[in-house]
Parts: structure tokens; sequence; C-alpha cells
């Protein structure tokens, strides 16, 4: 049994049902929490993703505090996860680390390199689940490592067994002189990789997260209830957003799955198993985010003048551009409407899914990337979606799911004059009670957006 551990916290920043965390506390007599804040993370392809740091710093502010309440503290480095760890347990004499599992390259890199590092010091490394409900890995296909298509993961993930919840630690005991020094403050990190934030950006952490967790499952026709009939309403708003708290592992997916089942919220249990089916994709092709998952026959368009009217908003096809605006406005976008302005970049604009991806990267505060690349690869038609060939028509798309217009007249100020379902109308000219001054002219025309493909919903 060693007498102390680290805690590597990484994106599992909560201390309930937290696997790695209840397991250092039961092994150690004493636990030094971390997180070391990388730049390479902070500043890197991403650069600009002022949401997730802002997120990330409510977080770990929020994390400290609660493991303060319970007699431990939370140590801040800057620099490589790797070199810090160790130089952290050479300073407190730490005999083990601990931390979560993850999926993604940067994830699989970090842990390769951390396990030859400790073993060259003699340091135990004890990896626990925690990131998604049931561990990548864990279901298999008989013919291969990984599921291809959701359905047959789908039956396989219902009917597997979960793993136990992980109790809080009631008590987190330091090394005697208490938690070592921070080499960096929330403050800076704020400063210097979050300046620019999403005006309406939601606040992050564990409290804030299982608050909204919790008027989520039991918001009635608004929350869970209604979540089944009313997911795809864009105006309606009726999803829960807690993307970023399980990105970020604020809100235990685990514990949300079982409360949502509990409560027969089958349709939305279903968006966890989504999750888990991207991540354990992620865990066999590391590169999701980088390289094609199956080949794409069709060649992409280099049109530069495209995508920067679809990142502003100004695409001149008004759902689209109202879910783009969202997206800069919250640091969110409603996951219908992530599809379409998905489709719409890259079935219409023929501009290669990796451009939308990194757009989406520097402004999503979930931004996760499992979900994030495995929904554009599925969109773009280069990843696990069995129909490859659908098209979305985003015409279609906002009759369905915005009858009356009422989502694209709160994002599109040019257009809240207009009535109903006439805001859908992009090619009507300028004038009284349709589209309104300074609205741009539809960069496609009509007979473009149906294509020769199948055109879905």
């Amino acid at each position: 049994m060693p007498k102390t551990a680290i805690m590597l916290f990484t994106r599992d920043l909560r201390v309930r049902d937290n696997p790695a965390l209840a397991a250092a506390c039961a092994a150690a007599e004493r636990v030094v929490p971390l997180f070391v804040a990388d730049d390479v993370l902070l500043a890197g392809p991403a650069a600009g993703a002022s949401n997730r740091v802002r997120f990330l710093v409510d977080a770990l502010a929020d994390l400290r505090a609660s493991l303060r309440e319970r007699g431990g503290g939370l140590v801040l480095r800057r620099g490589d996860p790797v070199e810090e760890t160790l130089r952290l347990a050479r300073q407190v004499g730490a005999e083990a680390v601990f931390l979560s599992e993850d999926v993604s390259g940067y994830a699989a890199r970090r842990r390769e390199r951390l396990g030859r590092a400790c073993a060259a010091e003699r340091v135990g490394l004890s990896e626990h689940p925690g990131v998604t409900v049931v561990r990548p890995g864990a279901l298999t296909p008989a013919n291969g490592d990984h599921y291809r298509v959701f359905t047959p993961y789908w039956r396989a993930w219902e009917a597997a067994a979960w793993r136990d919840l992980a109790a809080a630690p009631e008590r987190i005991a330091l090394p005697p002189g208490g938690a070592p020094s921070d080499h960096v403050t929330l403050e800076t990190i704020a400063r210097e990789f979050g300046r620019d934030p999403s005006p309406r950006l939601a606040k992050g952490g564990e409290s804030e997260g299982r608050a909204r967790m919790a008027a989520w499952l039991d918001g009635g026709p608004r929350g869970l209830q209604g979540y089944e009939d009313g997911h795809d309403d864009l105006a309606g708003d009726r999803t829960s957003r807690l993307a970023p708290f399980l990105k970020f592992g604020c809100v235990s997916p685990r514990e949300l799955a079982e409360e949502a089942r509990r409560r027969e919220g089958g349709a939305f249990v279903r968006q966890l198993a989504w999750r888990d089916f991207h991540h354990q994709v992620t865990a066999a092709f590391p590169d999701i985010a980088r390289r094609d998952y199956r080949p794409y026959g069709e060649g992409w368009r280099d049109d530069r003048d495209a995508l920067e009217a679809w990142c502003e908003g100004a695409t001149g096809i008004p759902i689209v551009d109202a879910g783009m605006r969202q997206l800069r406005r919250e640091g969110f976008m409603h996951n219908r409407a992530r599809m379409i302005t998905a489709s719409f970049l890259t079935r219409h604009l023929r501009v290669d899914w990796r451009h939308g991806l990194r757009h989406f990267a520097a402004w999503l505060a979930d931004g996760d990337v499992a979900d994030n690349a495995g929904n554009w690869q599925w969109v773009a038609g280069t990843g696990n979606s069995p129909r490859p060939n659908v098209v979305l028509n985003p015409l279609r798309q906002a009759a369905r799911f915005d009858r009356e217009g009422e989502y694209v007249r709160r994002y599109v100020p040019e257009l809240a004059g207009v009535e109903g379902g006439r805001v859908h109308t992009p090619w009507l000219p300028p004038g009284k009670g349709r589209r309104g001054p300074g609205y741009p002219a539809p960069i496609l025309e009509p007979d473009l957006l149906s294509g020769t493909r199948r055109a879905g919903g």
C-alpha cells in the first residue's frame, strides 16, 4: 500500500463517482490531487478556444473548493503533464499515480509516456474508468476489435453490466505541510488563453453541472420527460445542455445514464450510448480528427469564401446561419443545428469536414474529440454511418424542426420581423415582412440544395 499517491486529474473534474480518485484515496494514506495545464492543448490546433478554457477554469475552481472541503487541495502546474507529474512525485515522495482512462490520440500518447516514466522511477501507475458509461474496449464484436455501426453496439451496450458508482471520498489527507505550491494560477490561464469567450457561455464546474443535471432529470416536459418528442425542436431548446459538463467530467456519464434510465428516459440514454460508441471508435482509430475513417471517393472543393461565409453565419440560408451564430454567442449549438450546418458545409458546399471540425473545436464549450470528430465524419459520409450518401436539405429541415421560424429569428436579427415559416424562404427580395436589410443573398441556388443525393428529413 503506497503511503503517498498522486491523483492526476485530466478531464474527470469531479469528486463524485470518480473511480480514479476513490481508488487513490482507498489505496494511499495521503493523496495529492494534481492538474497540469498543458500549452499543447491550451494553444494547440484549436488555438483561440476561449470557451473551453473559461469552462475549464470554472471547473478547476469548483474542484479545488470541493477537495478543500474534504481536507485536500489541488496543485496546479503548467507544462508537460508527464514531466510535471513525475516532478511532483519526487517532491512529495509519491509511490503511485492514479488517473482516468481516455481515448484521444493525445491521451494515448500521454498514457504511453507516463507509463514509461513511472516505470523508470519505480512509481506505480493505475488507470480507471470514468469518462464513459461503458469502458471503451469492453464491448467487441465477434469479428473485430470495435463496433463500426451503432445499432449492434447499442444492443450490446444495453445488455452490458455497468460498473458500480464510486462514492465521493469523505476525507482526503495531504502530506505533512499541505499541498505543494502552484506554478500557475487560474487567473493567469484565463487571462492568457481565455480572453474572448462567447457572451452567453455557460458556467462550468461540478456544482453547476449537478444542479443542471438535477433540473434536467426532474424538469418534466421541459426536461427528460419531454426529450423523446422534443429534442429536435430547435426553438424549444429541449435538450439537456450537459455536453460540456460531460466533456470535462464535471458530471459522471455513468451516474447520468443510471438516473435517466431509472426515469425511463430511453431516448436520452441512447444518446449517451452514442457518446460511448464514438469513444470506442476513437480508441481503435485515434486519428479520427485527422483522417477519414472510411475512404471518400469524391474530392473536396477549396472554397475559402464559402467556408468564411459559413463560419460567420452569412450564407444567406437562415437555418444554417442561425446555428452558426448560436455557436458564436453561446459556445453551444443545438444538436439538430449541428447536423444541418455540417451537412451544408460538406454536402452542399463540398468543403472538407476537417475545416468544419476545426471551427467547431474553436468555439464549442464541449468540443469533445471523439464526439465532435465522430459526428462530423458521420455527416460527411467518411465515418460510421451505414447510409453515407444521405444529405440533409436545410430548407426541409427548417420546415420540419423550426416550422414558425422562431429559432432563426432568435439568432439572426436581420430576420426578426419576418413572419412564421416565411423566414425560411431566403430567395425572396428584401422588403417589408420579408428578408431584412443587411442579410446576405444565398450563396447557393434552391435547386442545388436538394442535389442528386438522397435528401434526409
